[in-house]
């Protein structure tokens, strides 16, 4: 549309926008809480992309061509849901269930609605999730919708932000607007800068971005704004609007202590104030929807050609993960994959050399390369897998959280984890990410043992509808599986076994290489252990534990590369607590902040050796 519009077209804009105002009130006083003045501060911005700018259907909110709008200031959600309510998605008996137990219009918004593609509200992540749309809208994709991201200015301190900005730049994201609400006022004080416009523009000038300063509550410099992002190309833009918290209500614009809490007993004079200036000017048309993503058959995906691993060969599952990553991008142009600067070492370089143009560097940025996978699998677009070093993955954990709030399918595989990585020393050594993980909502985690078990995950976790993370470890380890061998989420395999076994020993990764190793030793002995790969950590076989468990006299060993919280023995530790027989059962894990040394003498130091397996049946057996 122009951006010289006609009277009407402002008019009209700007009754939406107070209209949306009026309604943020209402609901919040409905629910008693919520943020109506950050609501207030985004109005104009919000009637402008919803009524005249962006591209959608009621029908069809999710549709794979429409524009994608992502409020990554996730408090200001009733103002979001009051836009979808005053564009006719749902009535207004529906936006006055705000925040109520059986609403779906929650206080931050969900994919439980229709119209969320992202859970947002911890601050500071939806530019990386729109810069993950976009990229797959640029580059994968080749369609025309564009993203929109409104941003908080106090959000805009979360380092997450820029590391955004910095990878939109970089990649030319011309279909990406990010629209940063610069409403002076935080939660308990005043934002650092304040409105001083020119330093915000300056600084997102220098990330790269095409800038342009306006009045956030002028709907003609904001039309003119978003006409202008559109004709800008290889380079983002942002539009960086001066507003006031509470705009349109005298008692509480650009007041403290207004923050997250309903209007209340200020409402009607308020309401009326902002009802005074509704001019009651006739609608106007919105942009078609232009019909051009292509089309999404979704069907499982398979490796087209078999494994060809020799048995007994020496494999690291971290390379085992290239190999994979290469049959599944075969098997199905939807796969992409993303790394963080280390893809020589988590062997994702295997896919970029054989996809160069599905594969995504993200560079030294966790958090980010996390929220823009989400971005990647949003709509079911593509299927995401991202690696770097499992310990790095630590440093994103609240995007990850968010990422299954989010209900989504993204994948992750981390590399380097446990002492055994050696002499690089424990700052890259990962020894808290299954504690991480476990705690995860419908998360699956896999840690495979071999390489033919290394594929099975990757294929697994490409086909499974919710966040996976897999367990890649550095060292070589022998192939022990025949390549048909069938893996199943949530089924262990019993690697050794004989009908007088005295102990079950459960270990994965090195640890099981370590168990290998102790049984191999110990059958010399006259001791017969059972050896059990979980192959995936959660969920953990539970009945297979117990069985087993019995089936060796209540006798139990796990070993471990890993702290001893949250890690492999203390998930079986809680289903050997369900069992109804006695049992025995010894952790072995790493219990100190490990140091540099060659990786054998570190497992027999930190105690997870096949020495220290063997100890610890001779001792359970005294």
């Amino acid at each position: 549309m122009s951006h010289k519009p006609s009277a009407e077209v402002v008019q009209y804009l700007e009754d939406k926008a107070n209209e949306i105002r009026i309604l943020s009130i209402e609901c919040t006083n409905a629910s008693k809480s919520g943020h109506p003045t950050s609501c207030m501060s985004a109005a104009e911005v919000l009637s402008v992309l919803f009524f005249n700018e962006m591209r959608y259907t009621n029908d069809y909110p999710r549709h794979p061509s429409s524009d994608r709008f992502i409020l990554s200031k996730g408090h200001a959600a009733p103002g979001l849901y009051s836009a979808w309510c005053a564009a006719g998605l749902f009535d207004k008996d529906k936006l006055l269930t705000l925040r109520k137990i059986d609403s779906d219009l929650e206080g931050h918004p969900t994919p439980r609605l229709n119209f969320i593609d992202a859970a947002t509200g911890s601050l500071g992540q939806g530019l990386s999730v729109s810069a993950g749309m976009a990229y797959i809208g640029k580059y994968i994709e080749h369609a025309s919708y564009r993203t929109y991201c409104l941003i908080g200015d106090g959000e805009s301190a979360e380092g997450s932000i820029w590391e955004a900005l910095s990878f939109a730049s970089h990649y030319k994201l011309d279909n990406l607007v990010a629209i940063f609400d610069i409403n002076r006022l935080g939660q308990s004080e005043a934002a650092p800068l304040q409105h001083d416009m020119d330093t915000y523009r300056k600084r997102v000038e220098a990330f790269g971005f095409h800038t342009m300063v306006v009045d956030g509550h002028s709907v003609e410099e904001l039309l003119k704004a978003f006409a202008e992002a559109k004709s800008v190309k290889n380079k983002p833009s942002a539009v960086i609007c001066k507003t006031f918290k509470g705009h349109g209500g005298a008692d509480v614009a650009d007041k403290l202590d207004f923050h997250g809490k309903a209007l209340g007993g200020l409402s009607e004079k308020i309401i009326a104030e902002i009802k005074g200036r509704i001019h009651g000017a006739p609608e106007q048309a919105k942009p078609a929807l232009q019909d051009d993503a292509p089309a999404l058959v979704e069907k499982p995906v398979a490796f087209k050609s078999p494994l060809t691993f020799e048995k007994g060969a020496m494999i690291a599952t971290r390379m085992a993960y290239g190999d994979a990553l290469v049959k599944l991008g075969h098997a199905c142009d939807r796969v992409v994959v993303l790394d963080a600067d280390t893809k020589n070492s988590t062997f994702a370089l295997k896919f970029k050399n054989e996809f160069p143009d599905r594969f995504i560097e993200c560079f030294i940025a966790e958090q980010n390369m996390v929220g823009v996978s989400l971005g990647c699998a949003a709509r079911n677009r593509t299927i995401p897998f991202c690696s770097t070093f499992a310990t790095f993955f630590t440093r994103a954990m609240d995007q990850i959280r968010m990422a299954a709030v989010s209900q989504s399918a993204l994948n992750m595989a981390g590399s380097h984890c446990g002492v055994s990585i050696g002499e690089d020393g424990p700052s890259q050594m990962a020894l808290e990410d299954i504690a991480a993980f476990r705690a995860i909502p419908n998360l699956v985690y896999f840690y495979p043992s071999d390489a033919v078990s290394a594929c099975r995950a990757v294929e697994l976790a490409a086909n499974y509808k919710h966040m996976t993370f897999i367990r890649t470890s550095r060292p070589a380890t022998a192939v022990i599986y025949d390549n048909d061998e069938v893996f199943e989420i949530g089924k262990a395999k019993i690697v050794k076994q004989t009908d007088s076994d005295k102990v079950l020993v459960i270990g994965a990764g090195i640890t099981l290489d370590s168990a290998l190793k102790a049984h191999a030793s110990l059958q010399g002995k006259g001791k017969n252990i059972r050896v059990m790969d979980p192959f995936t950590i959660k969920p953990l076989d539970k009945a297979a534990v117990l069985r087993h468990a019995e089936e060796c006299g209540g006798n139990v060993i796990t070993v471990e590369d890993h702290y001893p919280e949250g890690g492999i023995g203390e998930a079986v530790a809680s289903v050997l607590s369900s069992a109804n027989f006695t049992t025995k059962h010894k952790m072995l894990a790493v219990r100190e902040i490990p140091r540099s040394g060659p990786p054998a003498v570190l497992l027999e130091l930190f105690g997870i050796s096949a020495n220290k397996v063997e100890e610890a049946v001779f001792e359970m057996l005294k």
